[in-house]
Order: C-alpha cells, then sequence, then structure tokens
C-alpha cells in the first residue's frame, strides 16, 4: 500500500492574516512540502497541472525533476496530466525523460481537466474532451511501446517511423493511472489497458466513485488482465488534524468555509458527513481511511490533499509530521494485514522492470542489446 499527498498548487488567501503567498513563495513550498513528504516516510509526492491563476505547477516535469534531485526515494508523480490539451509525443518524451532523471521513481496521472477554457488556449475543442483523451492516450501508449511508430488519427498531424527519445528507462514506461470524478469512459480506457484507475474521492459521495471504482475493476477482468480485486486502484482524500478533535475543527473551519474549491456551500459538518473530508484526531483518521477499504475493496495508492485553502507551510509541515508519524504506520500495517497474498501492492519501477525481465526479456533495453549482439 502506497500513501502519499497530493497538490493542486493554488495561491489562496489566509482567512485568518489575509495575506496571500506570491507565486514564488507557493512554489518555493511545494518544493519544501515534497521533501518533507520523503522525510517523514511518504510513499509519493504527486503535482496537478494548471495553465490559470490561482494555480502555480503549469510545468509539472519541471517541478518533479528539482524533486528528484533532492529526493532518493519518494515516487514522484502527477495527480493530473492533461491528455487532452498536450501533445501525446511531448508527454512521451518529457516523462520519458524524467523518469531517467528520477532512476525510476516515476509515475503519472491521466486526466481531461476542470477547467474549461484550457481547451482553447491550446487549440482544442473541450467538446471532443472524451475522444482527445482516448486518440492521445493510443498514441501515448504506443510510443512508450514501439521502437517506430506509423499513426494517424483525428486531432494532430500523422506520424511516420517516429520513435520518441530518450526510450522509457529499462524499456518499461512510466506506470499510468487514469484520473476520474465522473466519467465512466476513462474508467473504460484504464481498464481496457491494464493501467491503474485513480478516484479522487473529494468532492461527491462515495456511492458515486463506487460505481466508478466497481465499473473499473469488472472491466479489467474482462479484458484478461487480472482478477476484479486485482486491478489497481488509488483514491483521493483531504484531512486535518490535531491532537483533539475540537482543535482541529476550530482551527481549519475558517480555511474550509473561504476556500475557494469548496467555501460558501455546505457547512463543514456537512461536507465531513457527505465526503471523505476528514477534520479530527489522528485516530479519527485512521478509522476514516480504513472504511475506505470496505467502500472500494483493497486498493494500492491513497493521496492525501494537505496544503491547500490559503494553509500556511508551517501548518502544512506540521500535518505531515502528524500523518508520517501518527497515521500512515497504523494505515499501513492495517492494510497491509487485510489485503490478500494474490492482491498486488502499490506499483513501482524496480517490480515492474523485474517482471517484464522475466516475462519478456527482450522487452528491455538490457535484453534488446544482447538479442541484437
Amino acid at each position: 500500500m502506497q500513501f502519499g499527498i497530493f497538490t493542486v498548487g493554488d495561491v489562496t488567501v489566509d482567512p485568518t492574516t489575509g495575506v496571500a503567498p506570491t507565486e514564488h513563495e507557493r512554489i518555493m513550498a511545494m518544493l519544501t512540502i515534497a521533501q518533507k513528504a520523503e522525510e517523514v516516510g511518504l510513499d509519493v509526492f504527486a503535482t496537478g497541472e494548471h495553465h490559470n491563476p490561482p494555480f502555480v505547477p503549469s510545468s509539472p516535469t519541471t517541478l518533479l525533476g528539482y524533486i528528484a534531485g533532492r529526493t532518493e526515494r519518494i515516487i514522484l508523480s502527477t495527480s493530473t496530466t492533461l491528455i487532452t490539451t498536450n501533445d501525446p509525443v511531448k508527454i512521451a518524451e518529457d516523462y520519458a525523460m524524467l523518469q531517467h532523471v528520477a532512476e525510476g521513481r516515476v509515475d503519472l496521472m491521466m486526466g481531461r481537466g476542470n477547467t474549461g477554457p484550457v481547451y482553447p488556449w491550446f487549440g482544442k475543442d473541450i467538446r471532443n474532451g472524451i475522444d482527445l483523451a482516448i486518440e492521445n492516450y493510443n498514441l501515448l501508449h504506443r510510443l512508450w511501446r514501439e521502437d517506430f511508430v506509423d499513426w494517424e488519427g483525428r486531432f494532430r498531424t500523422p506520424l511516420q517511423g517516429f520513435q520518441s527519445t530518450p526510450r522509457p528507462l529499462d524499456g518499461v514506461p512510466p506506470f499510468v493511472w487514469h484520473g476520474s470524478i465522473r466519467s465512466p469512459q476513462i474508467a473504460e480506457q484504464a481498464a481496457f489497458y491494464g493501467d491503474g484507475f485513480f478516484a479522487n474521492n473529494i468532492f461527491w459521495p462515495k456511492e458515486h466513485f463506487r460505481r466508478l471504482v466497481s465499473l473499473y475493476r469488472e472491466r479489467y477482468e474482462h479484458y484478461g488482465h487480472g482478477r476484479a480485486d486485482q486491478a489497481y486502484v488509488g483514491l483521493g482524500g483531504q484531512v486535518f488534524m490535531r491532537k483533539n478533535s475540537q482543535d482541529a475543527v476550530r482551527e481549519f473551519r475558517p480555511y474550509f468555509d473561504n476556500a475557494p474549491v469548496y467555501g460558501h456551500g455546505p457547512s463543514l459538518e456537512e461536507f465531513t458527513e457527505q465526503t471523505p473530508l476528514t477534520v479530527g484526531s489522528p485516530q479519527e483518521v485512521i478509522d476514516r481511511t480504513l472504511s475506505f477499504r470496505d467502500t472500494f475493496g483493497d486498493y494500492q495508492r491513497q493521496l492525501f490533499l494537505m496544503d491547500h485553502a490559503g494553509l500556511p507551510l508551517k501548518t502544512v509541515l506540521e500535518q505531515l509530521d502528524i500523518l508520517g508519524t501518527e497515521v500512515v504506520p497504523v494505515l499501513r500495517a492495517e492494510f497491509d494485514r487485510l489485503r490478500p497474498a494474490e492482491v498486488p501492492d502499490g506499483p513501482t519501477h524496480a517490480d515492474r522492470a523485474r517482471a517484464a525481465r522475466a516475462t519478456s526479456p527482450e522487452r528491455t533495453v538490457e535484453g534488446a542489446e544482447k538479442a541484437r549482439a
């Protein structure tokens, strides 16, 4: 089981001080948070991709490349790579390069994004969102697995004998999650390729996401990748913790009430009742997170959103200390105890490279070189 955090990189006014960080301060804070995540023993740091204020992470590979040089163990991921508006050729090359820089500690999550204007900014039509996601990922999937690609589609110029460079590390492409908050077509796409499915599991009731995860599991088995309970599922979540739940609620309330993403709507109590948001003690976070298994089955990755809504960096770092020392060790032990032996753990490059060598040595760079010799 992998545990980590994801950031959306919002620049938001701290409602308790009336002050917002500068873009530079927010970017530097994200770098500090990523390094702190490794320090406290988390497995994953993930960043979103946005091209509009008030968000700053418009270049995830730049951000993650820097973090790769400052860390040794943590998996570096995206919590959305815009498969609809990015050129799949550029995605193939950028993330293969990042994979080499990070010695394999890279995966990514494909998504359509939730900001309508981004489509025309990059010359696309939002009405083609699903079709773009399907076609672009098909090309990306091939670029990472075929040395030379001939391809023609609806949304970009054809390719003839094209080879993306660099090739994936060890001949093994980065693991891909397909993220969705509402689209069964994306769950189907993840199942078709045998990739992971990530349910953001933040804003809507659990029954909504359970339907998407169940569809993905059923179709994963249908396509012959394994049993439904062996499919790769990731979940998002939001937490805020203090030793006493009353202190957590009192401190977090002004941030919740004024947050652009969910402020001025349902009350904090209503939101925590209807969604996975947990504001309370570490034990309450443990109990709530363990309950996700009852809803979704055994799953491989749990990411928490912790640095949003104007929370100051000092507070976020305190939250990470609590998460890493008091919450994740308990969750990791309990999830590992409950998970059947035949259900896979979270994907890593090292494990996938070993499996590729065992099943098809010629697929790896080393195997291909030996075959040519």
